[in-house]
């Protein structure tokens, strides 16, 4: 087993691969940029080896820097964990140059499923379900007239290098067609360095469904189910669960079972996601393949037992799997909510700052994946989420109440995060249901009816209220100046129970 692993990564997911590897015995590393020299991941791992200024183009994604600080702390395996270089070719090939394990598939699967059109070119030797459209980039403004008038408005562009909801447009009519293809062949050139774009049917109201692939050098591989991807916001995921609502034993053999031809197609070893459409009609189509650990692996994790962090680094020692396809079992239902440091009666603009105050969630069932701690100042220079909250019941209504409690519960002061936004959300009788597709939040936000914040004259009248009936008892300013999540003093429920208590 490898003795040293160097995470190249930062936030809660190196905060998560150094608590597999403490398990496993195994030493870890940290790297860090000049933002992130106290952070959590960096507190944690055995070792910390500083990379570079706080821009991640010249720290985390400086592969220069990574190979170095490796092979400077002797460590003899690297995981990416997700985003970064966990889907840059180049790196896991430098990795294997400096001869150190890549823990992740082959240089050649991630360069493969990297270029959506290549990808797609693939899988349709073996016959998986495709949307509609293009097996090559269109060319020519004519060229993509023609193809969007086969498939049918309204059609979708897409970067071919794209990812994380980055290149990708909407077009509903020809009007819009070539203004569309240009903006979106800058956006993906600026973006990933490939201006490349291809087209694809637009599906009318899609669920996002995900399967979980593994699969090792010795010629084993299986899928662990699927997790709900639907509630996005802007191409994000926001909410994922582990299973599906739409789910059952039959479409998700069908699911699976092409998930894994997408495998033979890629030639893949080690962790990887196959995403897909799923139509109002239950019929599916292949999207793209993620060749990294997802974000929301912990999802399928609380369903099916298995640490798949675990598991990667086992399959990149090169052992078989520790499981087969009959030992997959779907035990209850997870729901994972995104938790971010952005303000979501602002738009969701990024939230950065010191975090004053931080209680999180416990209890039966609860989860919390955490890179951040009290009095850690969340830097602008990087994705703002703070944490993946989890929440595992028997059943999906359970599964949403414990939610539900646990957000709740969390409290975070200094900066302003989307909790008032779950919590909101997690109330909405569609969602209950598990009516979704993808265009769910953005109908939800135009619909609800948002609670009104407190005038300024009711947060004064609270405020002396509670100054007035305190002072009497001797508390300190600073006891007087705590506040609930919403900005309201919370005394009055001491007060009253105090009260409660004299009686």
């Amino acid at each position: 087993m490898f003795k040293k692993i160097l995470i190249a990564n930062r936030g809660e997911i190196a905060v998560r691969i150094v608590r597999a590897c403490v398990e496993m015995k195994i030493g870890t590393v940290a790297v860090y940029s000049d933002a992130d020299c106290a952070a959590l991941h960096v507190r944690m791992a055995d070792e910390a080896i500083h990379i570079g200024p706080a821009p991640s183009r010249e720290s985390y994604l400086v592969i220069e820097n990574i190979i170095r600080a490796a092979k400077q702390t002797e460590a003899d395996a690297i995981h990416p964990g997700y985003g970064f270089l966990s889907e840059n070719a180049t790196f896991a090939q430098a990795c294997a140059d400096a001869g150190i394990t890549f823990i992740g598939p082959s240089p050649k699967a991630i360069a493969l499923m990297g270029s959506k059109v290549e990808a797609r070119r693939a899988v349709s030797r073996f016959g998986v379900p495709m949307v509609p459209g293009t097996l090559d980039p269109v060319e020519r403004d004519e060229e993509a007239r023609t193809v969007a008038a086969s498939v049918g408005y309204p059609i979708m562009l897409k970067a071919s290098a794209g990812g994380g909801g980055k290149g990708m447009r909407l077009v509903r009519s020809d009007a819009e067609l070539i203004d569309a293809l240009r903006n979106t062949r800058a956006e993906a050139s600026a973006a990933f360095g490939d201006s490349a774009v291809y087209i694809e049917k637009f599906v009318v109201e899609p669920r996002h469904i995900e399967i979980q692939i593994f699969a090792d050098t010795h010629g084993n591989a299986v899928h662990l189910g699927e997790r709900e991807c639907t509630i996005q916001r802007r191409h994000q995921k926001v909410i994922e669960e582990c299973p599906s609502p739409v789910m059952d034993s039959d479409l998700r053999g069908r699911m699976g079972k092409a998930a894994l031809d997408v495998v033979r197609a890629a030639e893949y070893t080690n962790a990887g996601t196959v995403e897909f459409l799923v139509d109002r009609n239950r019929h599916f189509y292949f999207l793209e393949m993620n060749t990294r650990l997802q974000v929301e692996h912990a999802v399928t994790e609380m369903v099916t037992g298995i640490d798949l962090v675990k598991e990667q680094i086992r399959v990149a020692n090169g052992e078989e799997l520790g499981f087969s396809q009959d030992d997959i079992a779907m035990n209850g239902c997870a729901i994972e909510c995104r938790i971010y440091a952005e303000d979501p009666n602002d738009n969701f603009f990024p939230s950065p700052g010191m975090i004053q105050l931080l209680q999180t969630p416990s209890g039966p069932g609860i989860r919390d994946d955490s890179g951040v701690y009290e009095g850690w100042t969340v830097p602008i220079d990087y994705d703002p989420l703070i944490s993946k909250l989890v929440a595992w019941g028997p059943t999906r209504p359970e599964a949403m109440d414990r939610m539900q409690r646990a957000l709740r519960e969390y409290r975070v002061k200094g900066i302003q995060t989307n909790l008032s936004f779950f919590r909101e959300l997690l109330n909405d009788s569609d969602f209950r249901s598990g009516h979704l597709d993808t265009g769910f939040i953005e109908k939800w936000m135009k619909n609800r009816i948002a609670p009104s914040p407190p005038s300024q004259v009711e947060l004064d009248l609270a405020v002396l209220s509670a100054i007035l009936a305190e002072m009497e008892k001797g508390k300190t300013s600073a006891e007087l100046a705590e506040t609930d999540s919403n900005g309201i003093p919370s005394l009055w429920k001491t007060t009253g129970r105090r009260q409660s208590l004299r009686h």
